[in-house]
């Protein structure tokens, strides 16, 4: 809590806290929002450990790098595919249309192959170009979409197999 009620007074009277007062300050503030932007009561707990840390301490690029590699490893581990499976070749192996890894055979065909597609273009435009380079002026914002992005791909993951 930021302001509180003044003890003692009636009516309209408030004080800043000291949670308040220490928040005044740009990067502290700053600290406070990006933390609400992640919350850990929707996030897959692996994220929360693993990558908030980098992303509260504005390490963008990384925070991003590391989800994308949950991701990845998730995908493998569930696809029951060897290390030597990565990048897009294991999303395309895990979600073969017609295969049957990490495929619902419920769905459509071309419901599978964007199933795939959505996967491997995860992959390839999220994890990849951080993974070879910095990638400088990620915004907390989407650095944090690109996070929550991860945990679904994570739940589909879990919902999949």
């Amino acid at each position: 809590m930021f302001i509180a009620p003044r003890p003692g007074e009636h009516g309209d009277w408030y004080y800043l806290t000291r949670r308040g007062e220490r928040i005044i300050e740009a990067e502290d503030f700053g600290a406070y929002v990006r933390e609400s932007l992640l919350s850990p009561e929707t996030l897959d707990p692996m994220l929360t450990r693993r990558v908030k840390p980098l992303f509260l301490r504005g390490d963008y690029d990384t925070a991003i790098f590391q989800a994308f590699k949950i991701v990845e490893v998730r995908v493998r581990k569930a696809a029951r595919l060897s290390n030597d499976d990565y990048g897009i070749d294991l999303m395309r192996t895990a979600f073969n249309p017609t295969g049957r890894r990490l495929t619902n055979r419920k769905a459509s065909r071309a419901e599978r192959e964007r199933m795939r597609d959505l996967f491997v273009g995860a992959i390839g435009l999220f994890k990849n170009p951080t993974s070879h380079r910095f990638v400088e002026g990620i915004s907390a914002e989407f650095a944090a979409d690109a996070i929550r992005f991860a945990n679904l791909l994570l739940r589909m993951t879990d919902d999949v197999k």
